[in-house]
């Protein structure tokens, strides 16, 4: 299920970055060759950013790619490597229930409430938020798997 999940993902960003590429590209031409510089381009770069960000966090923590200062567990003997493991597997899984899920789902909820649009797209502010409790959920699914094998 992880290795499906992972390819998905991976496509998925692959197809982000090739729209943001042909959109800023579609920009540059617009301004430079026509003089008329497209209206949307901007905006939507700017999105498709903020979805590249927050889902290639949720691909790097599903690799265990992420940045990580192991100064203090390469010091300690295998026991306490697993332990202090653990720990912050645990805490990343209560920071994203908690930033992420949660305060992403609220922050889809008002949006959708308070009919957000985007200026220039008029997208519901809401689809383009709906990422981050997205991102949360697999980070979970990724980090609750991550301690399910190290108990195996």
């Amino acid at each position: 299920m992880r290795n499906k999940i992972d390819a998905v993902l991976g496509k998925t960003l692959v197809l982000i970055m090739s729209v943001m590429v042909i959109n800023v590209l579609w920009q540059v031409f617009t301004r430079y060759v026509t003089g008329n510089p497209s209206s949307f381009t901007d905006e939507l770069a700017r999105y498709l950013m903020i979805w590249i960000g927050v889902l290639g966090a949720a691909y790097v923590s599903g690799r265990n790619l992420h940045v990580a200062i192991d100064i203090l567990p390469l010091r300690q003997n295998l026991k306490t490597q697993k332990k202090l493991k653990i720990i912050v597997t645990v805490l990343i899984i209560l920071f994203v229930l908690f930033a992420f899920v949660i305060g992403g789902t609220r922050l889809v909820y008002i949006s959708y409430v308070l009919g957000q649009h985007s200026p220039s797209l008029q997208l519901p502010l809401a689809f383009v938020y709906v990422i981050i409790p997205i991102s949360g959920l697999l980070i979970m699914y990724y980090k609750i798997s991550d301690l399910k094998n190290m108990n195996s």
